[in-house]
């Protein structure tokens, strides 16, 4: 092998490994940052869609509840960590609920 076919070879894995790496950068700069509980702002009571969904940050009041159980945390829509007080909620996207409250759309976990 030549000292320019080795240059040639060098040349071209260098080449592979840059768009390799360029490639990457663009694809892990694209993904949107995923919202940590703690980032996402609590929802409000008088949010809109809180207010249509009946929303309450404490549900143990009895407010609308079916059953004792009937808390944010107890439904297949929550999405927060056991024992953490807030947590995202599929039915108010970029917002937190209280782990504690309820809404009419509550969904026991299967």
């Amino acid at each position: 092998m030549s000292h320019h076919d080795s240059n040639n070879e060098g040349r071209r894995r260098f080449l592979k490994v840059a768009a390799g790496g360029v490639a990457a950068a663009t694809v892990l700069g694209a993904l949107p940052r995923l919202a940590v509980a703690q980032d996402l702002p609590h929802l409000s009571p008088s949010d809109p869609t809180a207010l249509a969904l009946k929303y309450v940050e404490d549900a143990s009041k009895g407010q609308g509840r079916k059953t004792p159980k009937d808390f944010c945390a107890d439904c297949s829509f929550y999405q927060g960590k056991n024992a953490a007080a807030w947590g995202p909620c599929q039915l108010f996207p970029g917002k937190a609920v209280a782990a504690k409250g309820w809404c009419v759309s509550h969904t026991h976990l299967a």
